[in-house]
């Protein structure tokens, strides 16, 4: 599957992600499904730059602040995204921001672990 293909599934399952997210008491709104897609494309992007950090320096982070840096990392790519994206708001604040990034992480995991048992 080429990158582009991977990447525009990414996208749409980040977005399905913020979709179910968005239902959830969590403070983390969403105004229709095309921005749910902005907000995954935008949450896509900001992870594909921070991926450009070598493994080996953010593994040494993680280890060091003992897994807080990659949930730090993903609160203030959450945060940022809402922030860039207008019609996806965080309705509390950093805590919406928090509960969002982990709902995020659980909600696109399952996704993801339906999307490979079906063969994408």
């Amino acid at each position: 599957m080429s990158f582009l293909v991977s990447f525009i599934i990414s996208i749409v399952v980040i977005a399905v992600s913020l979709l179910i997210i968005s239902k959830l008491p969590l403070g983390v709104e969403v105004d229709s499904p095309g921005k749910a897609l902005a907000g995954g494309a935008a949450i896509g992007l900001i992870n594909g730059f921070i991926g450009l950090i070598p493994g080996a320096v953010s593994g040494f982070f993680a280890i060091l602040t003992l897994g807080l840096l990659p949930l730090l990392s993903g609160v203030i790519v959450f945060g940022l995204a809402a922030w860039l994206v207008e019609g996806f708001r965080l309705k509390w604040g950093i805590w919406s921001a928090i509960l969002g990034a982990i709902a995020l992480a659980i909600v696109n995991s399952i996704l993801r672990a339906i999307l490979g048992a079906v063969g994408l």
